[in-house]
């Protein structure tokens, strides 16, 4: 059975050619994203295995049902890339992986939130210059302040566990509360009561048609004046035009990103030679309060590892009649 990985990269090739011995599959790895003008290239694969920027747009999706494809095995937790009634409507079965390895999305969360606060890449680069003054670096103690999540999942639950550990105290936002959380004293609030009180806010929640923008200009003026706000989650959680307005005014007091809301053509390509041409992103980069990393929470040898075993199982699952890790329209 063939199987075509569009935007697939070296550590892609290496974890799937890993975990294919089980199945025997033809692996076919393409570094082209999956859209209109390159879906030719999926022609007589069965299986379609796109990652988190491809397009699956109606159009795609009706050329690849054209050109045989019969199953799309997502190598990502997130779906909403997908055009799921159109899916449906062409028979065409969506499979993802719904978890890998959420300590390595939590880690590089916390890597963030340490890095912004202690001022690392600032004081990594003065000191490469010979710079050993400490003026601008200083940040604050993690114990006892008060860190907000948004979505109680299991990436959200691991990183709210590892904040526990430094002492502080943690909030969640969860439509469905977790009872091992509340067992480990982490409160359920709503959101505007976890936007208002905490010093940290942290996005781990999908990307639904209810949490689209969920962090607009509105909801960051009811932030604590000069609190972190981390995205690891999904970009378009952020109307990100208004980040610009929040950091200028101090409003918002550090920044970082893994996800972008544009960041389709962009991230997991090197771009250095080229001016870059994204007005907003290109501003969020003169702030030394901000850092942007590329889409990279996941690049663990363990979550590639559980990303790859896991996809295909789900297409040897669904070769023999019994699916798994579906994913249907709500």
């Amino acid at each position: 059975m063939r199987i075509t990985l569009f935007s697939s990269k070296p550590y892609d090739r290496d974890s799937f050619v890993a975990a294919n011995p089980k199945h025997g599959f033809d692996l076919h790895f393409l570094e082209a994203r999956l859209d209109r003008d390159t879906v030719a290239l999926a022609a007589n694969a069965e299986v379609v295995c796109p990652f988190v920027n491809d397009d699956l747009s109606a159009p795609v999706l009706e050329a690849l049902a054209a050109g045989g494809t019969r199953l799309i095995a997502l190598r990502s937790a997130g779906y909403n890339h997908v055009d799921l009634a159109a899916a449906d409507r062409l028979g065409l079965p969506v499979v993802r992986v719904p978890a890998y390895s959420p300590h390595a999305v939590a880690e590089h969360t916390v890597a963030l939130v340490l890095a912004l606060n202690r001022r690392l890449p600032r004081a990594y680069n003065r000191t490469r210059e010979g710079d050993f003054s400490l003026h601008g670096l200083t940040g604050f103690d993690l114990y006892g302040k008060h860190v907000g999540v948004v979505g109680g999942g299991q990436i959200g639950a691991t990183f709210a566990r590892i904040m526990l550990g430094f002492g502080c105290r943690v909030q969640v936002y969860d439509p469905f509360p977790n009872p091992e959380l509340a067992a480990l004293g982490i409160e359920f609030v709503g959101i505007d009561q976890l936007l208002a009180g905490n010093d940290i806010v942290s996005l781990h929640c999908p990307l639904t048609p209810e949490t689209h923008h969920l962090i607009d200009h509105q909801s960051l003026a009811r932030m604590k004046r000069g609190a972190m706000l981390i995205n690891t989650g999904r970009g378009a959680l952020i109307e990100t035009p208004a980040l610009v307005d929040a950091l200028k005014s101090g409003q918002l007091g550090y920044l970082g990103l893994d996800v972008y809301e544009e960041e389709a053509g962009l991230f997991f390509e090197d771009h250095s030679d080229q001016p870059l041409q994204d007005d907003v992103l290109a501003r969020l980069l003169t702030f030394p309060n901000v850092i942007v990393t590329a889409h990279q929470a996941f690049l663990t040898r363990e979550a590639l590892a559980a990303i790859a075993a896991t996809t295909l199982d789900n297409v040897a699952a669904w070769r023999t009649g019994a699916m798994a890790n579906r994913v249907t329209e709500h």
